[in-house]
């Protein structure tokens, strides 16, 4: 039988904590872990999505235990500031769900200077990962999950000498990198997990083809021309729901079978039901992992700690 919600085992007394759980995907995966009794830290930049996000929730279950955190991933300052927050009022996390990204939009700058897709979807979650690592090693077996795409296949590993695209950007292309970033990152932090003898696990996932609203944004930017256009239809007339879409990173956070350093995405690539797939890209990993370690710590000025 396919992995549903049904399958979240009982999660009361435990802590998650899910950026961009305003809509979407993020939303999705706030309910399913709500649902299933954790308390959910909700971090979003758009508090007024989040407090309806939140509505929407506890509409559907009504004992759900949530908590707004206001965070921009485009700004290290605001990640401190969440993060901050967060371990103010938890001593431990037991789910950390990167979830919230950007996609293929025109080239532009974070606010610390980084190339805006990279910023968000890996240095800004590093840095919320780094900030809020205590909590999750006091955790029996926290898990990290990183959401990917499909799109890491195309994407390059990034750079050291120029990981912001300068004078080579273009709207897909630094998505993909920062794409196979979050891959790298994944694999790469679980096995600091491993060396450290920690318990917790980092974990891989990736939501297949989802009607959400990235590929609205996208267009919306006007950045990448027919292709764009090509994807948010081929999302809005064949995508899965984004109740659907969450599943392979609900599964990744909460699935006690599943085992660190794996990736959950739909059986068929970009559809199909929850499962585990093939850890691929493993020529060069290494020296590609050390390089985004390299970067990472380099440009937020924050090292992945595990002492």
């Amino acid at each position: 039988m396919p992995w549903t919600t049904e399958d979240i085992p009982d999660l009361k007394g435990k802590t998650a904590v899910v950026t961009g759980a305003n809509g979407g995907l993020g939303l999705e995966v706030a309910k399913g872990l709500a649902g299933a009794g954790a308390h959910v830290v909700m971090a979003a930049r758009d508090q007024a999505k989040a407090a309806e996000a939140r509505d929407e929730i506890i509409a559907a279950h009504p004992d759900a235990s949530l908590e707004i955190v206001e965070l921009d991933l485009a700004s290290l300052d605001s990640v401190e500031q969440a993060a901050d927050q967060v371990l103010d009022k938890h001593q431990a996390i037991d789910i950390l769900v990167n979830n919230a990204g950007l996609m293929a939009m025109p080239e532009r700058k974070t606010e610390d200077g980084f190339e805006m897709q990279l910023g968000v979807n890996h240095l800004g979650h590093w840095a919320l990962t780094s900030r809020l690592m205590p909590a999750l090693l006091r955790s029996k077996g926290a898990r990290v999950i990183s959401v990917t795409s499909t799109a890491h296949h195309f994407g390059t590993a990034v750079d050291p000498d120029n990981p912001h695209m300068e004078g080579e950007y273009s709207p897909w292309g630094a998505y993909g990198q920062s794409k196979l970033a979050n891959y790298h990152f994944a694999i790469g932090l679980d096995r600091e997990f491993e060396k450290a003898g920690a318990s917790a696990k980092s974990l891989i996932t990736h939501p297949g083809l989802t009607r959400t609203n990235l590929q609205v944004h996208t267009v919306a930017e006007g950045g990448t021309g027919w292709s764009g256009k090509f994807w948010r239809g081929m999302a809005r007339y064949t995508g899965m729901t984004p109740a659907r879409g969450a599943l392979p990173l609900l599964r990744a956070a909460t699935d006690p079978r599943a085992k660190g350093g794996e990736m959950y995405a739909p059986r068929f690539m970009n559809f199909g039901a929850a499962v585990r797939r093939p850890i691929l890209r493993r020529i060069g990993l290494a020296d590609a992992i050390e390089s985004l370690w390299e970067v990472s710590e380099r440009e937020t000025g924050l090292a992945i700690d595990l002492s």
